[in-house]
């Protein structure tokens, strides 16, 4: 992503800057790294919100909001109690295993001390690879 933003031209420098607070990694890009992820969901549950308004309001097959009400097919109460309970039922599972397995959904090498010196498992190059990675690393 930076490389894209500073490939810019005038402006690439500026927009790295405000983005990531700079090239490189520090406490300010992992907090506006973490803080961009965080927000995401929340930003997308929003939109999907607005959606589900409009479809409410205007009916699925009625993207431009026509006011004939010959073609259009209602949006019926039903189905958001269903996505409502449905969702709430999702939520309250997300929760069990949340308060009752903190670590069930971890992933297991989050727990392991970094050591910089070695490549972890999941990252070892294939052997056509071996070149160039020994170049990368030097």
């Amino acid at each position: 992503i930076t490389n894209l933003l500073s490939a810019i031209p005038y402006i690439g420098t500026k927009l790295v800057l405000w983005l990531w607070g700079g090239f490189s990694i520090n406490n300010a890009t992992l907090n506006r790294f973490f803080s961009i992820h965080f927000i995401l969901p929340f930003i997308i549950m929003i939109f999907v919100l607005i959606h589900l308004i409009f479809l409410h309001e205007k009916g699925s097959s009625n993207p431009i909001g026509l006011k004939s009400k010959f073609y259009m097919i209602s949006f019926h109460p039903l189905f958001s109690w269903k996505d409502l309970v449905g969702f709430l039922m999702k939520l309250y599972f997300l929760f069990l295993i949340i308060y009752f397995m903190p670590n069930f959904l971890g992933d297991p090498d989050n727990f392991t001390p970094a050591n910089f010196l070695s490549t972890p498992l999941h990252i070892k190059p294939e052997w056509y690879f071996l070149f160039a990675y020994a170049i990368l690393r030097s």
